[in-house]
């Protein structure tokens, strides 16, 4: 019994330890907007750099597509994102994290998406500073439920 525990012990310790080593690409995916779900925000995480905001009306493929609309393209459109991080920011992320408005109010509050909006529309403040501005709370739990509820996907690419 006492193997086994040190085996699991192990092997949460190599995914935490790869984890810590790759670089993150998190999408915040919108699926009200119609049949078609359209990215709002990104942000890479990597160790020294922490998180980078990212917009992705802003971040474009060789071809000039955005990294907003990357369900409207063929095949697998995670992939393309990866290819969008690499041609617009030379970063190739290993590991993404979807994450859908459900999520996102699990998190942080019922009220997350009108805020970063007033704060961003409204009041004109960049992107990513809206997000942090609306960010004030966060709920362990939330995000748990929105993992095993599958509103957070999280997958190598």
């Amino acid at each position: 019994m006492k193997r086994w525990i040190l085996v699991g012990l192990i092997a949460i310790a190599v995914v935490v330890l790869v984890f810590l080593s790759s670089t993150v690409l998190f999408l915040a995916e919108d699926e009200t907007e119609g049949s078609i779900p359209g990215v709002d925000m990104a942000a890479v995480w990597q160790i020294p750099e922490g998180f980078q905001w990212i917009y992705p009306g802003s971040s474009k493929s060789a071809n000039g597509h955005t990294l907003h609309n990357i369900h409207m393209e063929d095949g697998d459109p995670y992939q393309y994102a990866k290819q969008i991080m690499e041609y617009t920011y030379n970063i190739s992320p290993n590991i993404c994290v979807v994450i859908n408005n459900d999520a996102a109010e699990s998190m942080f509050g019922d009220d997350i998406v009108g805020n970063i909006r007033e704060h961003d529309w409204g009041e004109g403040n960049p992107r990513g500073e809206a997000i942090e501005m609306s960010m004030d709370k966060f709920n362990i739990f939330g995000a748990i439920m929105s993992l095993i509820k599958g509103d957070i996907k999280i997958f190598l690419i």
